[in-house]
């Protein structure tokens, strides 16, 4: 990584540097700079920072500390995809949010996935709350509005634990409750009739480990995606079980879902209170649970705010114009 320039304003002493890094694979500059260069837009929104892409290489100029912040993300999603075909927008987001974190000499906190330096770290207190939960207890609910990274974190302590061998398995698991319209008859084998259900959770393992992995892991049993209705009769020992779209499980699915925790087992519910796609007036189980086991001892409740949104910043314009209406986006 070359330095090239680096000069002094005058009085107001700011630091400015100019950096040019180049592209380890020339072949993946697409995916390194996302559709239209959506990547390079991101970075340099975040930082305030020039950056160019030109001759196999990425061109940043702007306040010294602002330029080692962009050229640490850059770097980030240059190791991750040497293991991965594409970058998701939540990995440059977390990216972005581990070099704006100082995360290149801090890294308390941050969950190791199997992808090569792409540790994710939780952003804001409610989210290191979040994390630090699911550690200490065997079952952590988690509520919050649309992109607070309820699923994702989920999924990225789970897939830490993964790692370091404190777990067997990963179960992902989600209520097949379709969100405010029909879809009707779907085709295919029952793989393919419920993957638009568990889709969310395959978009977050995919930041986690390459697809090779993924699939051998799935092949092997070590990571199984299933609806809530399969859990039925199951007891789970040394495993992560994650239930997503909580508030979509009724009372009785809840109860038969929790009672499948075995031995050296964590559980993590999560989803938004405020709205169910239940309708006809049922009663949403996620609710009925938390309010059944609270104070129970070895069993954490996080509530995650407007303030933990991690998506594109016009989501949490998104979720503070609608409120509490039943219409909110997941």
């Amino acid at each position: 990584m070359p330095w090239r320039h680096a000069a002094t304003l005058g009085e107001a002493r700011l630091t400015f540097l100019e950096l040019t890094i180049p592209i380890d694979d020339p072949s993946r500059r697409t995916a390194l700079y996302g559709t239209s260069d959506r990547n390079l837009r991101l970075i340099r929104t975040a930082f305030d920072v020039r950056i160019t892409a030109r001759d196999n290489a990425v061109r940043i100029d702007g306040q010294t500390e602002a330029v080692k912040q962009a050229a640490f993300v850059v770097e980030t999603l240059q190791r991750a995809l040497r293991n991965r075909p594409a970058l998701s927008d939540d990995f440059v987001q977390e990216s972005i949010a581990l070099a704006s974190t100082d995360g290149r000499t801090q890294t308390r906190g941050m969950l190791d996935v199997f992808v090569s330096g792409a540790g994710i770290s939780p952003r804001g207190e409610g989210q290191k709350q979040y994390i630090q939960s699911i550690l200490d207890n065997d079952m952590t609910f988690c509520v919050g509005p649309a992109g607070t990274g309820k699923t994702y974190l989920a999924v990225a302590a789970a897939v830490s634990l993964l790692k370091k061998h404190r777990i067997k398995r990963l179960v992902l698991v989600r209520p097949a409750v379709e969100a405010g319209e029909k879809l009707g008859y779907l085709p295919g084998d029952l793989k393919a009739k419920v993957n638009p259900y568990l889709r969310p959770l395959f978009d977050a393992i995919h930041d986690m480990m390459t697809f090779d992995q993924l699939k051998r892991f799935m092949r092997d049993d070590v990571i199984e995606v299933v609806p809530l209705a399969f859990m039925r009769g199951r007891t789970l020992n040394s495993s992560a079980i994650i239930l997503d779209e909580a508030q979509n499980a009724t009372p009785s699915q809840m109860l038969m879902f929790l009672t499948r925790l075995g031995h050296q087992s964590k559980m993590i519910i999560t989803g938004d209170d405020s709205q169910s796609d239940l309708g006809d007036g049922t009663k949403s189980g996620l609710v009925d649970a938390m309010a059944r086991l609270a104070g129970k001892e070895g069993i954490a409740h996080v509530r995650l705010s407007q303030a933990d949104i991690v998506r594109h910043p016009l989501v949490q314009e998104v979720v503070e114009a609608y409120g509490d209406t039943d219409d909110t986006v997941r």
